[in-house]
């Protein structure tokens, strides 16, 4: 019996050496040498700084950026701590309620009648809360409302989205995207 408690313990460390450090070391080498920048958070950089990662969305609130989804994550959204849908159901009150203000929320930002279908990722929060992305047509709505704040021409702001649309992961997952960060510092530098 004593040998089998020996063995049983011998088992134990080797696997935990190999699960608990080996296999996380070299997958971390791997990682760092074949992908450091998603490796490393795919954090973007302007000016020498760390700005925000491309995989988290930011809450971007001045009429002369692109807007992205509403988040539930934290009080002031975007919270990585507390990333998580708002688990509210369809026939919930206070998602109708909140829906309904954000598309007056955009119809009024954008300059929108009522006549002009707002897409749903302007007014819903995505499920974690901490989505980066936005729809092509989201994009496309708040054009009129950049262009005019910063001066621009319709046809510049457009041009910079049409180039910032990612295509589906492997040509057939997803939808069609634009990281609004990325956006975002493209039209910063347009100006520049």
């Amino acid at each position: 019996m004593l040998r089998q408690i020996i063995n049983a313990f011998a088992m134990l460390l080797v696997f935990t050496v190999l699960t608990g450090l080996v296999y996380p070391l070299a997958m971390t080498g791997l990682a760092q040498s074949l992908f450091p920048f998603q490796a490393n958070g795919s954090i973007l950089v302007q000016d020498g700084k760390p700005i925000g990662s491309a995989l988290i969305g930011q809450s971007f609130t001045s009429a002369n950026y692109f807007h992205g989804r509403p988040s539930v994550a934290g009080a002031d959204g975007y919270d990585g701590g507390s990333s998580g849908g708002s688990n509210l159901g369809p026939t919930s009150k206070k998602l109708v309620d909140t829906v309904t203000d954000n598309v007056a929320k955009v119809r009024e930002e954008n300059q929108l009648d009522a006549a002009k279908l707002v897409p749903s990722d302007l007014v819903l929060a995505s499920g974690s809360g901490l989505d980066p992305d936005i729809s092509p047509a989201a994009a496309y709505v708040q054009i009129e409302r950049i262009a005019k704040e910063r001066g621009l021409s319709a046809g510049e702001v457009r041009n910079l989205v049409d180039q910032h649309v990612a295509n589906r992961q492997l040509g057939i997952f997803g939808e069609l995207r634009v990281n609004v960060l990325e956006l975002n510092l493209a039209l910063d530098a347009l100006k520049n």
